[in-house]
């Protein structure tokens, strides 16, 4: 089982709005991603409270069963359109990538 973790602070003002704004957008759309690749065991997506600086706004969390199952939806036209939509909206990135 391979783990994909995704953090991302969001720009103050975004395409969508605010902030809440395009993380609301975002977690609608990456959750979306469930119905249409296949190669996603789960995938879950979470908006930050925590008021800390050290923060991040929003996390994605999810599952494959292998490496090539994350690679093969690292490329997918439609995890590349929700990809760009995210990029072109935040400030920082950070992932974690590793197998159980």
């Amino acid at each position: 089982m391979v783990k994909h973790i995704v953090m991302w602070r969001l720009k103050d003002v975004t395409d969508f709005g605010s902030k809440e704004e395009m993380a609301k957008e975002a977690k609608a759309r990456l959750e979306a991603l469930k119905d249409k690749i296949e190669e996603i065991v789960s995938i879950e997506v979470g908006i930050n409270f925590n008021s800390s600086d050290m923060a991040y706004d929003l996390v994605l969390y999810s599952e494959f069963n292998n490496k090539q199952d994350l690679d093969t939806y690292q490329v997918h036209p439609e995890h590349l359109k929700v990809a760009e939509m995210i990029k072109a909206n935040v400030v920082s990135r950070a992932v974690v990538d590793y197998e159980i």
